[in-house]
């Protein structure tokens, strides 16, 4: 495997190189926001490497300030991330056979990576496991090189940083337009759309996360086979 990463890591990087800039800036604005708290570099990169989440990495600064409460921040977890279990089922057959990496594809599943692996194959001269074994350890890479260079910058800057965790909207705003310029078929997005928006509605914006999720999917269950009959048409 080790001897197949290079070609595979040269075959992947172009694929990645959207999520390197969106991945440095989120990065950047993470290690700043760490910083801030009064954590050091050690520390950033050490939740950058273990932990790996995007969105709960900022919703965990606050977690990591405040009394501890282990219940409270499993079901903040659970709630945030609460879409990666609906990941990780759609990627058990491309992930069957992966052996000893198994492991890592599974911790290292992020949004973009999601993304990249479910859109993108490998040419036909490069391991496919090698592959998505590459595009997983470049997106994390670029993370770790982001938030370890924000928190180096943090202690320099001298102006208010309040509301640069929106970066991680903005980021997840752009993937979803591209995929809806990239897909001919727009009625899956369509229904996680109003999924969200009724969810929203109902349980509020603290609570809506697992009650979408759950929706979408019984939505797109439901409707499988019309939507696959609209989309060969």
């Amino acid at each position: 495997m080790l001897k197949k990463l290079p070609a595979a890591i040269r075959a992947a990087f172009p694929h990645t190189i959207p999520v390197l800039t969106g991945f440095l800036f989120l990065g950047i604005a993470y290690g700043i926001l760490m910083s801030g708290r009064g954590f050091g570099w050690p520390w950033i990169l050490l939740t950058s490497v273990v932990v790996f989440a995007g969105a709960l990495q900022f919703v965990g600064i606050s977690l990591l300030t405040s009394v501890f409460d282990p219940l409270y921040a499993f079901l903040i977890a659970l709630s945030v991330n609460a879409r990666h279990l609906f990941y990780g089922i759609s990627m058990l057959e491309k992930f069957s056979g992966t052996g000893k990496i198994k492991p890592y594809l599974i911790f290292g599943m992020c949004d973009e990576t999601f993304s990249v692996l479910c859109s993108t194959e490998p040419p036909p001269n490069v391991d496919k496991r090698a592959f998505m074994l590459a595009v997983t350890l470049l997106h994390q890479s670029y993370w770790v090189l982001g938030s370890i260079a924000g928190g180096l910058i943090g202690p320099l800057l001298t102006f208010d940083t309040y509301g640069i965790d929106f970066v991680m909207t903005a980021f997840f705003v752009v993937i979803f337009l591209n995929q809806w310029r990239a897909q001919k078929k727009h009625s899956p997005a369509l229904i996680g759309l109003g999924a969200s928006a009724v969810s929203l509605f109902i349980f509020g914006v603290d609570n809506f996360i697992i009650p979408a999720m759950v929706l979408i999917v019984a939505c797109l269950t439901i409707f499988r086979t019309r939507l696959a009959r609209t989309g060969s048409s």
